[in-house]
């Protein structure tokens, strides 16, 4: 586990338990005391006000209205929440659009500006649209955490992506292409691709790739991914009014 997967988890416990020694924090994150202390450490630096009971019964709380007061929210994951919403909004059943469009305003504009530059990148490659009725989809599998990590460099640093994928006959290739856009037609994701060994474009779906890699070393140019008429750029939230 991760330093900030760990300290993440102790902020959750703490929520969830009230109060809690540093023995049993450091039983569930499975990581010494020392390790726990540092990260309470960590914690407090960064907002977060946590009491310390001292003597028999004692331990750590953590005070209910304590908020994190610096953003650790990497581009991968405000790039999450911004396509999720999207794709609620496709499905036109998102009862808090407004609600939710000024809250990614929000949390975009406290990046550091490199990042904002690279979630707007990424915002470029991404397209919602309509499913077409037709689509089998009673086959749909979950997908892979290590997806929007491995897009995101793909799609910024221009560079390959090498994924094992299983077609609809269930028959596994490996496959290496140019990532060009993300398509989402609820419920379905896509990785829209440049193909060079079939010298031309292809949807794969997300939820058949499995063990997705960058290929260090030559680049590729930006395509235009001719779509069809009902598929359409996502807005960036900060370009609202």
């Amino acid at each position: 586990m991760s330093s900030r997967s760990r300290q993440d988890a102790i902020v959750r416990l703490l929520r969830r338990n009230g109060t809690m020694t540093i023995a049993e924090l450091a039983t569930e994150v499975e990581a010494s005391r020392r390790t726990v202390l540092r990260d309470i450490g960590v914690l407090r630096d960064q907002g977060f006000v946590i009491h310390s009971e001292p003597g028999r019964g004692g331990g750590l709380q953590l005070d209910p209205q304590s908020v994190l007061t610096t953003a650790r929210l990497s581009v991968s994951e405000v790039f999450a929440l911004i396509i999720s919403v999207s794709a609620m909004r496709a499905t036109g059943s998102f009862p808090f659009l407004g609600l939710a469009d000024a809250g990614l305003a929000k949390i975009e504009k406290a990046l550091p500006r490199d990042k904002i530059r690279d979630l707007r990148r990424l915002l470029k490659c991404l397209y919602v649209g309509e499913l077409a009725p037709q689509v089998n989809i009673s086959d749909m599998g979950t997908m892979t955490p290590a997806l929007l990590p491995a897009f995101e460099t793909a799609f910024l640093r221009r560079l390959h992506l090498r994924f094992q994928y299983r077609d609809a006959k269930g028959v596994e290739t490996r496959r290496e292409v140019e990532p060009q856009a993300m398509l989402i037609l609820p419920p379905l994701w896509y990785l829209v691709a440049w193909d060079s060994s079939r010298d031309d474009f292809r949807h794969f779906r997300m939820d058949r790739i499995s063990r997705p890699t960058c290929v260090e070393g030559e680049t590729f140019r930006r395509r235009h991914v001719p779509f069809e008429a009902h598929v359409h750029p996502v807005r960036d939230p900060t370009s609202r009014p």
